[in-house]
């Protein structure tokens, strides 16, 4: 069966959701607040999923035949706590998907979106800058959001699934197991 409900997960505590559905269209900011970071002795704060919000989001969308796509987390070595803060991320969204009854997502890395929606543009100032841009064309009536956040990914990445509708691949594919 065919969805005609994609939502657009970009990673990390301050990417964006996007849900493009049969008769509306909804781009949010990722539901993220900061709390303080005890493994340190001077205070430092870390942004965290908000958890009830985030399913809050998904909900509205899952009376619909849906496709859910979340974008890979950022994980490098050399960024040891943003890894460690998208990967906290990625498990908390996780666990909500999974609470929510969805047993099937795609999973899907930046290039695998930005190769259709943005072809052509490299660098991360310059994917920013036609991600908001795109976003914008496509997408008008969220305008205010998407200059604010400063990219479309969300937004962009739900676009992408309505336009590869139903042919994900197995490497793109996972299902959780029952």
């Amino acid at each position: 069966m065919k969805a005609n409900c994609f939502i657009g997960i970009d990673n990390g505590t301050s990417g964006t959701i996007g849900v493009i559905g049969p008769v509306v269209t909804h781009f949010f900011k990722t539901p993220a607040r900061k709390y303080q970071d005890y493994h340190k002795t001077r205070v430092k704060h870390l942004n965290r999923l908000v958890y009830e919000e985030f399913k809050n989001i998904l909900k509205p969308a899952l009376k619909y035949d849906y496709r859910l796509h979340l974008e890979k987390p950022y994980s490098n070595a050399k960024g040891y706590i943003a890894s460690t803060v998208a990967l906290r991320c990625w498990e908390s969204q996780l666990v909500a998907i999974e609470q929510l009854g969805i047993s099937k997502y795609y999973v899907c890395t930046s290039k695998d979106w930005q190769d259709v929606m943005l072809p052509g543009v490299k660098g991360v100032k310059e994917l920013k800058k036609a991600s908001l841009d795109k976003g914008v064309e496509l997408y008008p009536e969220h305008k205010e959001l998407i200059r604010r956040h400063k990219d479309a990914d969300g937004l962009l990445i739900a676009h992408w699934a309505k336009l590869t509708n139903n042919q994900a691949t197995e490497r793109t594919t996972w299902t959780k197991s029952t």
